[in-house]
């Protein structure tokens, strides 16, 4: 797992203003951050996007992990699978659930669009519990992924 920055004082404004916000600009900056880990990492085959259900995307009006996704598969010439995975059902939002609950809050909530290569980065914006991720990456080693990196901007402590 990699992750640019802690989430605390400094940083969960900015992550704030980017996931929750639409500062399209504050997301850049952050996957600029990250870059210099990314460099350094293994080079995976594909870099996937943790989708957002269909309705979320539509609230929302953007895709955050996707466009961290474009942002580092373009700054690293990866190629990106914006569509490889899909969320199969639209999920309580995990702000204000515990552990267990986003656990079983997850089962069943994604699912790969095609055969994977070995090797995938998952990215998404933040890790609290790893349970998004966990449950994104059981999809992608079902289609066929062997190693799967997460890829985030910050881990929650």
């Amino acid at each position: 797992m990699l992750a640019a920055i802690a989430w605390g004082p400094a940083s969960a404004p900015l992550l704030r203003r980017y996931k929750f916000h639409g500062d399209l600009a504050c997301g850049l900056a952050l996957a600029d951050l990250a870059l210099p880990a990314l460099r350094g990492a293994a080079r995976p085959e594909l870099v996937v996007p943790v989708p957002l259900h269909q309705r979320r995307l539509r609230d929302r009006g953007y895709d955050q992990a996707g466009l961290l996704a474009a942002t580092w598969a373009r700054a690293l010439g990866i190629p990106l699978g914006r569509d490889a995975l899909r969320r199969m059902r639209d999920s309580r939002p995990q702000t204000r659930l515990s552990s267990r609950e986003r656990r079983r809050n997850l089962v069943g909530a994604f699912e790969a669009c095609s055969a994977m290569p070995p090797s995938v980065a998952l990215v998404d914006d933040v890790l609290t519990t790893g349970s998004t991720v966990r449950a994104a990456a059981d999809a992608l080693r079902e289609a066929g992924a062997h190693e799967v990196q997460v890829w985030v901007v910050a881990r929650a402590p």
